[in-house]
């Protein structure tokens, strides 16, 4: 990179980033309908402004480097994931898979445990499938039914729903967060599920406990509703969550999960041929908004890095860090505020993990340690982010029926999580045997 063409002030390289929230959050909030500015076109308007910037290159190689940041396989990869999970969600749900689980869940779980429920059966197939999209994109179509069923607040079931996505996207094996932790810090995948299962699993302990207390003694009238499932239907949810376990990947068990959709649903007659082509395509068109603004996030972040903005942000924060505690508030610290200008886990890891590592070298700090940090703040962050990927995929498939800052109220597994890593550096925890 020549270092002539960079920006003199990097801050400035922030400024698409500044943008985008001006135009779509303060906007929102000031007109009162969070919906008034389009995400897409916020984020369309603030790539504009990144490739504007920096006259020192020529418009074309500006243009080069937003390219491939649209085309980084990380992005290429979320984007595929959207699209596999869209089209096995809108099989499944138009199959009746969607529909039988929920019935089923209604017919054996008493009326006050089932959001408690669905925060549980959200945390099991994040543990299983490893993306926090694929869980959301499945499991909202049943929070959305408890909701109508039980009369409870759609927020509070979309909001026990992200929360049960965001558990196994921190902890699964096949999780993309997971493995770029590990690997960034030269950590095994076991040493560090170990040390982040003993931080997080108070935290789910309690949100567990939460919404318990939220159902108790709700009017939830279940008994009079005529309630008809086939448990062929949930087979292929089933599958999902078995073949993840098994370690299959998550391409794979997707392509199987839809295929068996297909197969059951055209079996029982839930719809013909052309009725399984029509929600392949629905499935994809459902998806479709937030696979683009997944692309332009990925080009506008690709030129904020490019002109330092990712740089300063690290130079500051990791400036003053002076002792084992304090360099691991400084990796907690760098890895959230990066997650909340590039709005991906993922992205935010890879970005972290090298110099995470220096300043875990540095300080003494365990690669298992340095690598649960990184994915404990980044998933933590990303739970929270109104304009993250997990939340858009929410309110689209809702249809705008609810909003971020609904889901928001009620997300109580991110929130805790956050406070369990806190004070798991502030007491030096989980203190594993060898370790004391």
């Amino acid at each position: 990179m020549d270092q002539t063409k960079l920006l003199k002030r990097k801050w400035l390289a922030l400024l698409p980033i500044v943008i985008f929230l001006l135009l779509y959050l303060v906007s929102s909030i000031v007109s009162g309908d969070f919906y008034k500015m389009p995400v897409t076109v916020s984020f369309f308007v603030a790539s504009l402004i990144a490739l504007a910037m920096n006259r020192k290159r020529v418009f074309s190689d500006r243009v080069e480097t937003y390219l491939k940041g649209m085309g980084d396989s990380g992005i290429m990869m979320m984007c595929l994931i959207f699209i596999l999970a869209g089209v096995f969600a809108t099989l499944a749900k138009n199959m009746g898979a969607v529909s039988a689980t929920v019935n089923l869940g209604i017919t054996y779980l008493p009326p006050n445990i089932l959001v408690a429920g669905l925060f549980l059966i959200g945390c099991f197939i994040s543990l299983s499938v490893g993306t926090s999209l694929g869980t959301v994109v499945a499991l909202t179509p049943v929070g959305m039914e408890i909701a109508d069923q039980t009369g409870v607040s759609l927020g509070l079931t979309l909001g026990a729903v992200l929360g049960g996505a965001m558990f196994g996207d921190n902890l699964s094996f096949i999780s993309d967060t997971t493995i770029a932790a590990a690997r960034t810090q030269g950590a095994k995948m076991k040493d560090k599920f170990r040390v982040n299962f003993f931080i997080v699993l108070p935290a789910a302990v309690i949100t567990f406990l939460l919404y318990l207390f939220l159902t108790k003694g709700t009017p939830i009238d279940v008994a009079s509703k005529e309630i008809e499932y086939q448990y062929l239907k949930i087979v292929p949810y089933l599958f999902v969550l078995i073949a993840a376990l098994a370690g299959m990947n998550v391409f794979i068990v997707l392509v199987i999960g839809s295929i068996l959709s297909a197969i059951i649903g055209f079996g029982i007659g839930a719809f013909d041929f052309w009725g399984i082509v029509n929600s392949i395509g629905d499935g994809i068109d459902g998806m479709s908004e937030i696979i683009i603004i997944s692309i332009l996030v990925g080009g506008m972040v690709a030129l904020i890095r490019y002109n330092g903005g990712i740089d300063w942000i690290i130079k500051i924060i990791s400036r003053n860090t002076k002792g084992r505690r304090s360099a691991e508030f400084s990796i907690a610290a760098l890895t959230s505020v990066v997650n909340v200008f590039t709005a991906n886990n993922t992205i935010t890891i890879l970005i972290v993990g090298p110099i995470a590592k220096d300043i875990a070298q540095k300080f003494g700090i365990k690669p298992r340690r340095a690598a649960s940090i990184l994915d404990t703040f980044s998933c933590f962050m990303q739970g929270l982010l109104p304009y993250g990927a997990q939340i858009l995929a929410i309110i689209g498939l809702t249809h705008e029926l609810v909003s971020p800052f609904e889901i928001m109220n009620y997300l109580f597994y991110p929130y805790l999580m956050g406070i369990s890593s806190i004070l798991a550096i502030t007491f030096g925890l989980p203190k594993l045997k060898e370790e004391q």
